[in-house]
């Protein structure tokens, strides 16, 4: 039977038990470890108050499961167990069973360490010789009290959650962009809101990945602008789990299925968050540094002489200049700066006049010309209205629209005009194209964007194929010797490297322009 401390020395006398103390806490949500150091305290109290020297402290599985449901191995009951195989105590202390064990598994290691080392049990006021059998029964009983109540813990919190998610409330950590409220007198939960500074930093980061950066490359410039969170900087492992987390796209996940709608607003618009799995899911992405990305074409234009394909690669030539070669036979070649400055003036041309179809289905082509039809019509009764209100009466001197009629007139137009010209934006071109489409600035636009950028809007744009000059020497871009396939033409296909465009629509006629050094 198990003995009170105070009675110990009776039972082994002329005994010195030097002690192992161990703590441990299952939960310990703001990391001060606070209730292992009241478990180790007490322990030292009942140490000095019987003359037990302490020689080990056993205090870090702060957060730590015991239940055979853990996920992480405890690193100090790992030791505790080498220090009673090695014989470095006589006595191990902890608070109550279920600080050693909530798992039958680990109390017989336990039982089996301290029965061959001969290393005595105390917990809850009460020390156990683990040699005898009476003892042996009590401890295992508690053992099997511990592991019930462990697994009780766990299917409550299982209900728990099955019914927090059925409601779309949030469970476990906040996600990083949102924060939460708690009502200030019962201190239940309130709601989750997007955080009025990390929220938009999230936002941002999802355009820019749909934009054509990479991971490595959007958290260089977040450091710059500070830290993640208070003495958190930006790490690389932070982004992978961020761009695949549905939360962000206001969805609520159970048991790594999306279930329905969450409760709290999205900072991620469905269609942007859509776009974005599809460029992390793809393997041949680079999310660290695009080491291609010094010239505009290298690695993305192809030699259109080889039935294969193969990729132009940078070659140097005389001088200080470079040249886009065919990568496998190297019988097609043009200067980097003349096919550079082709393609660009194609591809700006492009995405003035034609680009905005080719990202449409039919019937998007059609609601997009009637839109543009009802566009026109607005405009022309606004300039009409404004013609007239220049327009003076030559008799009378009175204007043939009046003022205050010209200021009803615009306030009722013009909001119909902007909606007008909303409905004709694309709207599955990648959010990087679309900024481009249409533009009256387009070429101001283009000269702001980075290298990496530029590569993603050619990837997603058109295909560029560099066939061989009519003769050696012939340094011109003449008709047939560089060929772009736009984004809708027949054989056009994405690149699927940082950017992809998806549900291009079906065209006629491949555009060739012509050109001349």
């Amino acid at each position: 039977m198990p003995v009170a401390p105070e009675y110990l020395h009776l039972v082994y006398p002329d005994t010195v038990f030097h002690a192992l103390l161990y703590g441990r806490a299952s939960r310990d949500p703001k990391k001060k470890g606070r209730s292992v150091a009241d478990q180790i305290s007490s322990g030292r109290e009942l140490c000095d108050q019987h003359g037990w020297p302490i020689a080990e402290v056993f205090d870090q599985d702060v957060d730590f499961s015991a239940s055979r449901h853990a996920r992480r191995k405890r690193r100090d009951f790992e030791a505790l167990i080498d220090a009673i195989e090695a014989g470095r105590g006589r006595i191990v202390v902890a608070w109550e069973a279920s600080r050693y064990y909530r798992d039958i598994e680990a109390y017989i290691r336990l039982r089996n360490a301290c029965m061959a080392a001969g290393v005595l049990l105390c917990y809850n006021g009460q020390v156990f010789d683990l040699s005898k059998r009476e003892d042996r029964k009590a401890t295992a009983q508690d053992a099997i009290a511990a592991e019930d109540e462990a697994e009780g813990i766990r299917d409550r919190n299982l209900r728990t959650a099955r019914a927090t998610a059925k409601k779309g409330t949030p469970h476990g950590r906040v996600l990083y962009g949102y924060a939460r409220r708690y009502d200030p007198e019962t201190g239940e939960f309130a709601e989750q809101y997007v955080h009025p500074e990390r929220g938009p930093i999230v936002r941002e980061i999802f355009e820019r990945i749909a934009a054509g950066e990479t991971e490595y490359s959007i958290m260089q410039s977040l450091r710059k602008r500070g830290e993640r969170q208070p003495g958190i900087e930006w790490e690389y492992y932070h982004f992978p789990t961020m761009l695949r987390n549905p939360g962000y796209a206001g969805l609520r996940v159970f048991q790594g299925k999306v279930i329905g709608k969450a409760a709290w607003p999205a900072i991620v618009p469905q269609e942007l968050f859509d776009q974005v799995q599809q460029i992390v899911r793809d393997e041949s992405r680079c999310t660290t540094k695009d080491w291609s990305v010094k010239h505009l074409l290298s690695g993305i234009g192809r030699c259109g002489e080889c039935s294969d394909l193969p990729r132009l690669r940078i070659m140097r030539q005389r001088g200080d200049t470079r040249a886009y070669q065919c990568s496998e036979r190297f019988h097609t070649i043009m200067r980097c700066e003349l096919l550079d400055s082709y393609v660009e003036e194609a591809l700006l041309e492009w995405l003035r006049t034609r680009a905005a179809d080719a990202f449409r289905t039919d019937e998007q082509q059609a609601q997009a010309a009637a839109a543009r039809a009802r566009l026109r019509t607005l405009e022309g009764q606004l300039e009409q209205a404004r013609r007239k209100a220049t327009t003076f009466n030559e008799q009378t001197g009175e204007p043939q629209l009046s003022v205050e009629s010209l200021a009803a007139l615009e306030a009722s137009l013009i909001p119909q005009i902007r909606k007008a010209k909303e409905a004709t934006v694309v709207v599955q071109a990648p959010p990087l194209v679309q900024g481009l489409i249409a533009a009256d600035d387009v070429e101001e636009r283009w000269d702001a964007l980075t290298i990496e950028q530029r590569r993603a809007v050619i990837r997603a744009c058109v295909n560029v194929h560099l066939h061989r000059a009519r003769a050696r020497g012939v340094r011109k871009i003449e008709p047939g010797r560089v060929t772009l396939t736009f984004a809708g033409e027949p054989g056009f296909r994405a690149q699927p490297r940082h950017a992809r465009a998806t549900g291009p629509r079906q065209a006629s006629a491949r555009a060739v322009p012509s050109g001349s050094e």
